[in-house]
């Protein structure tokens, strides 16, 4: 059965962040993720994951001015000292939390870069980066994110993503797939998963249309729930949703598959 873990960036954003941990555990998640950690004390976030005993499953690299509107940095070559930093940044953080697996978002290609360019370096810095992360013993993941969202977003599929993993050349660089955003960018979810699940160890979702929870929109996820067990797929998947109205009120679907529940 499927391993849920909740991304509080996005669930129970009716308290404070650091009270997000408790929460969590209460509703039965037995695991983590949210966008970045850096605005908080690493000590603080440690002493939550312990209290609660919550597992912290992902966070992201560092991106950029993320409240200017920058999505990850990691395609543009003007910017390669920063995000060499960030490397060791990110590190440094996920190994106090235990955190096993890092994202790093490949970032939106500025307009007048060329493509194969923002791909060139993209791959530099993926080379850079993960033989880092191997030696700390964290996995790094790239996610492929639709351009309705995010416009402009350099990664857009997975098989664009497959072919840059094999372009790096590394054994520690993963496909992170999030179901929601490869609906909109390709479907054929379950074939896409089955055909790239040796490169998937982690998994998000939300339904589609309206980013909500599962059985707001169109997928169909009871069935693809029993695909992604059946084929064996043993990592996490995050509940990276918008509640439609309460993160509470949205979590029907989930209590079955939940820890206590």
């Amino acid at each position: 059965m499927p391993r849920f873990c909740a991304n509080i960036t996005m669930l129970f954003n009716e308290v404070a962040f650091i009270d997000r941990f408790a929460a969590a555990a209460k509703a039965g998640f037995g695991g983590v993720e949210y966008l970045f950690p850096y605005d908080y004390d690493k000590n603080a976030l440690v002493d939550a994951l312990g209290k609660n005993k919550l597992v912290q499953v992902l966070h992201n690299m560092p991106a950029g001015n993320w409240g200017g509107g920058e999505r990850g940095i990691a395609c543009h070559p003007q910017r390669v000292a920063e995000f060499q930093n960030d490397v060791g940044r990110a590190i440094d953080y996920a190994t106090a939390l235990g955190c096993k697996q890092v994202n790093c978002l490949a970032g939106i290609r500025p307009t007048h870069l060329d493509p194969m360019d923002a791909r060139e370096t993209f791959i530099r810095n993926l080379q850079f980066a993960a033989p880092k992360f191997k030696e700390a013993g964290i996995k790094l993941l790239i996610e492929p994110i639709n351009t309705r969202d995010i416009p402009g977003f350099f990664l857009n599929s997975s098989q664009q993503a497959v072919d840059i993993i094999k372009a790096v050349g590394s054994d520690n660089l993963f496909l992170q797939y999030d179901i929601y955003h490869m609906q909109i960018m390709e479907g054929d979810l379950a074939r896409g998963i089955e055909n790239n699940l040796a490169l998937i160890p982690h998994m998000q979702l939300a339904d589609n249309p309206g980013r909500h929870e599962p059985g707001s929109g169109e997928i169909n996820f009871p069935f693809l729930f029993r695909h992604i067990d059946r084929i064996g797929y043993q990592g996490w998947i995050g509940c990276e949703y918008k509640p439609a109205t309460t993160t509470e009120a949205g979590l029907g679907w989930i209590k079955p598959y939940l820890r206590g529940a």
